[in-house]
């Protein structure tokens, strides 16, 4: 946690943007806070929470909220270009990836000016990723290796096992179990 801590603080004392932390929110030692954004308030961890993957918002947008009582697991990559909101008890596995875009231009040209971009100037402000919201309600819990994918709805209390590809939304449940492949 040491580490993690370490890197947050001292993006913090530059002045670039990082996250807020809520009152006994914490970063794990291998978190990455990635904030190509403005401003820290576009990633929110709630009460209690703990982050130990990966929390990426997009320059040309992109918003992350984590409620409470949340814990996202080792390797996790929540990566956001338009809005991921994450309701309050929710437990998101290792390795599981959330993504609310392509995360990257699906044709050659475009993806090539992207990177180019990237390493010259930072992140672009102006891209297209067909950014749609995701949203995952309160008590849902997301096994190792789940991908969430953009445009998706979890209800309340859902179950998303290991391994899965979930590409449409799933209503809430009361102990519903989702195996989708």
């Amino acid at each position: 946690m040491v580490q993690a801590n370490l890197g947050f603080l001292a993006r913090a004392f530059l002045g670039r943007p990082t996250c807020t932390l809520a009152p006994g929110a914490r970063l794990g030692w291998r978190a990455r806070i990635l904030n190509a954004g403005e401003s820290s308030a576009h990633i929110r961890i709630g009460e209690n929470s703990f982050v130990g993957g990966e929390l990426f918002v997009f320059a040309h947008g992109g918003d992350i909220e984590i409620g409470s009582n949340c814990y996202i697991d080792v390797g996790a990559r929540i990566w956001s270009g338009v809005s991921i909101k994450i309701g309050n008890d929710v437990t998101v596995g290792p390795n599981v990836n959330i993504f609310d875009n392509h995360t990257h231009p699906l044709r050659a040209a475009e993806r090539h000016t992207q990177i180019r971009s990237i390493f010259t100037i930072g992140h672009p402000r102006q891209v297209e990723l067909a950014d749609r919201p995701v949203t995952i309600g309160d008590g849902v819990q997301i096994g190792a290796g789940a991908i969430i994918l953009r445009g998706v709805e979890i209800g309340k209390n859902v179950t998303v096992t290991p391994g899965s590809i979930v590409s449409k939304s799933i209503m809430p449940s009361t102990d519903q179990i989702i195996r989708m492949m």
